[in-house]
């Protein structure tokens, strides 16, 4: 593997900022582009919503950001993953390897792993690459989703992708 993982930490600061930045034609059309955010999304992590950063093993680049969101427990053990990638790493295969340590994670038990069972991804329909991510990693077509999330100003239109651990040859 070229990248490890770990979750965010209040001294990553800067370096997603200048990410997300640097990053900003990459990420708009499909997301916020919100380089002061990293505070918050660290006082969130908790019980629903699990974060990973991404680093390239060579620079210690920031080569992307995991959400693991809508997590629940019980009968259904699911959450829903969404991601950004960051310039120059977008496009090299690493957001791809760092996604694939962080599904082993989810579904691996505890107390390291999330011990999940289903996950999803859902994306724009014009987001070409993200279309391709999901399908790289296994994830299979579930559906079509009308307006289902308040993006950008305007309610978006996501394909929906979802994998169980029985599919995913690393659990």
């Amino acid at each position: 593997m070229r990248v490890y993982i770990r979750p965010p930490r209040p001294e990553d600061e800067r370096a997603y900022s200048e990410a997300v930045v640097r990053s900003a034609d990459h990420l708009g059309p499909w997301n916020p582009v919100e380089p002061d955010g990293l505070p918050e999304l660290v006082l969130r992590q908790g019980t629903a919503l699990r974060s990973f950063m991404i680093f390239d093993h060579e620079d210690d680049g920031l080569v992307g950001r995991v959400n693991v969101a809508n997590i629940v427990r019980g009968r259904f053990r699911n959450a829903s993953l969404g991601y950004d990638s960051y310039v120059p790493y977008a496009g090299t295969g690493r957001m791809t390897e760092g996604l694939r340590l962080i599904v082993d994670r989810c579904f691996a038990a505890g107390p390291d792993g999330l011990g999940l069972h289903r996950l999803e991804i859902n994306v724009q329909p014009e987001n070409e690459r993200s279309l391709a991510m999901a399908k790289r990693l296994g994830f299979r077509h579930e559906g079509y989703s009308p307006r289902m999330l308040h993006l950008n100003g305007d309610w978006r239109d996501h394909e929906r992708f979802a994998l169980t651990a029985e599919e995913w040859p690393g659990a």
